[in-house]
């Protein structure tokens, strides 16, 4: 399904930073199609990264953010954001809820909501000499403080999964957080490093597997002189198992990827599309499939819904119409995918859309121009959130002259 310009820029603000609010914003008989709403503004710059999160409260009332009053160059160890909420409900009035020493541009400081919790939110933070998170109660401000930097959440809510942002940072700038080097720096494949799972409650921290082990699974093309990290962790919507990244340099800048599973004992270690070197953005769509940006000789680049089994059943997805690696992520119902693009064309438009499982229908929800210098590791992704309810979609663009701001689109005719 080819777009029209009509179609790509029909959701989007206007240029000149005029705020879509108020009657504008969702539907009416004149007005059939989503429409944006700001509910964040300058002079500070807001975003809430990554797309795998809960940035919604289980009510959908409240938004998480970070706020920042620099752009367009790397975090130091002595930059610091603040986090907090937009309530939605009160004129988007935004509540701080605390400050982060421990932060990136592509994925903040892990702020999201604590799964099952109607008040408590967890971010990343450095003290001490380490990275750690915190977990705040967004309404009476009481704060618990864990040893480790969280990564992903368990949907029950009783574990996380962390690597260390130490190595990271050193090797994939605008992931991991600067201010504290990687002890384990010379070393290719460090034994201390690894996958760790997190104790909500006790602090508790087991290594479920580590570099030098997952090295242990071999590569048709081995692995070369390279150094190896682990990046981009996700645990099953039942709580039982984890994905994470397998990373190794190639070359100056460039790597290859696995994507492994592993339980959250550290047994039943399984690659997934072993072979293939490359696999970029997934989502678990269920806790036996993932839906991911890989390739396979059944399709070549594609989105693929894989079993998560080392020799698992394999089908593409979208191909007609979701051409181009994205943030994806299944609504609650798995009837919808919400997707985007990179920046694409002269004005760097940012496509953002639904897909329609059944039908393979491509709804465009709107395109958000990018200006060239949100780039590189400071570029600014739309990474697509919904709401607990499905009805919003909230996206971080700097397409109304403001710098990089949340928006939210309304969803409600079309889902």
């Amino acid at each position: 399904m080819k777009l029209s310009r009509r179609d790509i820029l029909r959701a989007a603000v206007p240029a000149a930073g005029i705020a879509l609010a108020g009657p504008r914003f969702g539907y009416s008989q004149d007005n059939p199609e989503p429409m944006v709403r700001t509910i964040t503004r300058g002079p500070k710059h807001h975003w809430f990264a990554y797309y795998d999160k809960l940035q919604f409260d289980p009510s959908s009332r409240y938004c998480l953010g970070n706020e920042v009053d620099f752009e367009h160059r790397s975090p130091t160890g002595d930059d610091k954001i603040d986090v907090g909420m937009v309530d939605l409900e009160d004129n988007d009035k935004w509540i701080r809820l605390g400050t982060s020493n421990a932060w990136g541009w592509q994925q903040g400081c892990m702020l999201q909501w604590v799964p099952g919790s109607e008040s408590a939110v967890i971010y990343n933070d450095r003290g001490d000499g380490q990275y750690v998170s915190h977990v705040v109660d967004a309404f009476s401000g009481k704060k618990t403080t864990l040893s480790r930097a969280i990564y992903s959440l368990s949907p029950v809510g009783k574990y996380a999964v962390t690597t260390d942002f130490r190595r990271i940072n050193d090797l994939r700038p605008g992931y991991g957080y600067s201010g504290l080097p990687d002890p384990h720096a010379s070393e290719k494949t460090p034994q201390k490093t690894g996958i760790e799972r997190v104790d909500l409650e006790t602090g508790e921290v087991k290594m479920l597997v580590s570099l030098a082990d997952i090295t242990d699974v071999p590569y048709r093309d081995g692995f070369g002189a390279g150094k190896h990290w682990f990046n981009h962790l996700l645990v099953s919507p039942d709580g039982k198992r984890t994905i994470f990244l397998h990373r190794w340099q190639t070359t100056p800048g460039r790597w290859a990827t696995r994507m492994f599973t592993v339980a959250l004992d550290g047994s039943d270690l399984r690659e997934i599309n072993p072979g293939s070197g490359m696999i970029s953005h997934f989502i678990w769509r269920d806790p036996d499939h993932i839906l991911a940006w890989t390739t396979h000789p059944s399709a070549g680049a594609a989105f693929y819904v894989m079993e998560d089994r080392v020799d698992g059943k394999m089908e593409a997805v979208g191909t007609d119409v979701m051409k181009a690696d994205g943030h994806c992520t299944y609504l609650p119902g798995n009837q919808w995918i919400v997707n985007d693009t990179y920046p694409k064309g002269p004005e760097r438009i940012q496509e953002v859309y639904l897909y329609h499982v059944a039908t393979g229908r491509r709804v465009p929800l709107g395109g958000f121009p990018s200006p060239p210098e949100y780039k590189g590791e400071w570029r600014c992704d739309t990474h697509p959130r919904h709401s607990p309810n499905g009805k919003l979609i909230c996206i971080d663009s700097p397409h109304t002259g403001q710098g990089r701001q949340m928006h939210l689109i309304d969803i409600r005719m079309i889902v």
